[in-house]
């Protein structure tokens, strides 16, 4: 039983008799004195999607859900599914389109190193890897003499991510972009 205060992205989490899974944590330090620490929690049920914002104190206690997680690979698109393939058995995975919506653009060909979210052996939700790299398709062109801390520029990437990155960057490049903020990181 987790307390609040060890709350991370990505855990599993029980809420009114509901799995449910965190997405975002706020930590809130109030200025008066004997305060406590104000964790405010975002979450998202894991079947319906649906968010749940709550309040919590650090030692507020959370029912923990025991799901299983296994490292898989995307496989295809098969209509309005999503088939992700077990690194280890070949077992095959499908989740409708609309609840991964969010990491959809940062999922290409043979993507591996994807935490697979099982649920009584449904996959329910995926987790990305922290960054991953991305070829450009359609940017300005580069320009000579510019500097890494100059202006940036949008291009679009394979997967249809506009982001904005350095003028050097010349379409066709491969570039590594942070699927939690979904900012340039780098050059691949």
């Amino acid at each position: 039983m987790p307390k609040a205060s060890e709350l991370k992205r990505g855990m599993v989490v029980e809420l009114n008799d509901a799995p449910y899974i965190v997405s975002d944590i706020d930590i809130r330090n109030p200025s008066s004195r004997g305060a406590a620490t104000l964790y405010k929690v975002r979450f998202n049920h894991l079947k319906s999607g649906q968010k749940r914002d709550e309040s919590l104190k650090g030692e507020d206690f959370l029912k923990d859900v025991d799901c299983e997680r296994r490292l898989v690979q995307f496989s295809y698109q098969d209509g309005d599914n999503t088939v992700f393939m077990d690194n280890e058995s070949f077992e095959q995975f499908m989740i409708n389109k609309t609840d991964i919506e969010q990491a959809l653009p940062f999922i290409s060909e043979a993507l591996d190193n994807i935490v697979a979210v099982l649920l009584e052996g449904q996959l329910i939700t995926i987790e990305l890897p922290a960054t991953v790299a991305l070829p450009i398709v359609e940017t300005a062109p580069g320009i000579k003499g510019a500097t890494a801390a100059a202006r940036t520029k949008p291009a679009v990437l394979s997967t249809g991510l506009e982001v904005q990155v350095p003028e050097y960057i010349e379409t066709g490049e491969v570039i590594k972009i942070n699927t939690a903020t979904a900012k340039f990181m780098s050059r691949a």
